[in-house]
């Protein structure tokens, strides 16, 4: 039952709903974790999420083949190069970072489990789905990269 939910959820849309849980489980919290560093920690983290989710884009453009993660069938090419020769899915990667900067700025630790949430749902509901399609559409070449690159990092 819980396939009709595969690829349905744009990850964006799981990102912000993920944020937004951050910002309520922080709320709830009286603890804090925040330290002079937290700043930093937090632009560095969002710097390079974001560079994880606009970089890996242009190499799919390269490609020539689709980043619409609600259409992972329109994939015409397998790519291989740039980030994607160090994770299967630096995008999400990148929106994981993302909330991590995040929870830096909320500086709380329950807002810790929007990331873990995050993580559970797009592997789940997202990159699953994508990866049986990728080892259907391309069978020699998908599980040969599959052995050679890990799935996150």
């Amino acid at each position: 039952m819980l396939h009709v939910l595969e690829t349905r959820v744009p990850p964006p849309i799981v990102l912000l709903l993920a944020a937004a849980l951050m910002w309520c489980l922080a709320n709830l919290s009286p603890a804090s974790l925040r330290w002079p560093g937290t700043g930093w920690l937090a632009a560095a983290l969002g710097t390079a999420g974001l560079a994880l989710n606009l970089v890996p884009k242009w190499w799919f453009g390269r490609a020539g083949t689709t980043v619409n993660p609600m259409r992972p069938q329109a994939t015409s090419r397998l790519v291989v190069a740039g980030p994607y020769r160090f994770s299967r899915n630096p995008m999400y990667l990148g929106h994981a970072l993302l909330l991590l900067a995040w929870a830096s700025v909320l500086a709380q630790p329950f807002a810790l489990a929007g990331v873990g949430l995050y993580l559970a749902w797009i592997t789940r509901f997202q990159i699953l789905p994508e990866e049986r399609m990728l080892a259907e559409r391309f069978p020699d070449a998908y599980p040969a990269y599959r052995r050679r690159v890990r799935r996150w990092l």
